[in-house]
């Protein structure tokens, strides 16, 4: 399928990308509903979010600049030392913000 570079195409893809994104959420919520949800189940959701993690992470590691693995660091530093989200995200965003523009 291709779609015309113009305004229309562009919003089509759009609209198509939010569909798909509407029905995978969609089908988990469907599929999870019928599923009961026992000690198994539930370790192998709390195992999925650090695998999807790691899978996102590693390759930015290993083929990122410096700026993204220092970025890592900080996260991780952040993460450990404070058990805070939003402020280890932060500290990776600036980090390799600082990175880039000194560098």
């Amino acid at each position: 399928m291709s779609l015309p570079s113009t305004l229309v195409g562009a919003v089509v893809a759009i609209l198509l990308m939010a569909l798909v994104t509407y029905l995978t959420r969609a089908g988990g919520v469907f599929v999870m509903a019928r599923i009961p949800i026992g000690p198994r189940v539930e370790r192998f959701i709390n195992a999925m979010a650090g695998s999807v993690l790691v899978a996102v992470i590693t390759p930015m590691a290993f083929q990122g600049d410096w700026g993204a693995r220092l970025a890592l660091v900080a996260t991780l530093a952040v993460m450990l030392a404070t058990q805070k989200t939003l402020a280890a995200i932060s500290a990776g965003i600036a980090t390799a913000a600082l990175w880039r523009l000194l560098a």
